[in-house]
């Protein structure tokens, strides 16, 4: 039991679930929001709609990518992007807010069990 402190029998596998788990949470959540968007507020253009499924997009590629160190990394990137996508539309940002912090939860856990 060394070599595994959380208890995990494969920590890095465990790891890599939950941050998959949460960028396809974030992509339901983001795919699903087109429609709240148009109905309460505002104008919901198409550049608006193509950059909402190309994070959705990259938020799935990414879920997939995780065993690389790089993609922890870019998930990051993801998060300020759905923030920056805030110029388009303001719950855009908030989404990004929310979805920031549950990624830095995710980094920390990641942190906590991987050391």
């Amino acid at each position: 039991m060394q070599g595994r402190p959380s208890g995990l029998r494969n920590p890095g596998r465990a790891v890599k679930g939950l941050g998959a788990g949460t960028l396809i949470l974030e992509t339901l959540v983001l795919l699903l929001a087109i429609q709240p968007i148009r109905v309460l507020g505002g104008e919901l253009t198409g550049t608006t709609i193509g950059v909402i499924v190309a994070l959705a997009v990259l938020a799935v590629v990414l879920s997939r990518l995780l065993d690389r160190g790089w993609a922890w990394h870019a998930g990051t990137v993801l998060q300020g992007l759905l923030m920056l996508a805030g110029f388009l539309h303001w719950s855009l940002f908030a989404l990004g807010v929310i979805f920031a912090l549950v990624w830095a939860y995710v980094l920390h856990v990641r942190r906590a069990i991987l050391g």
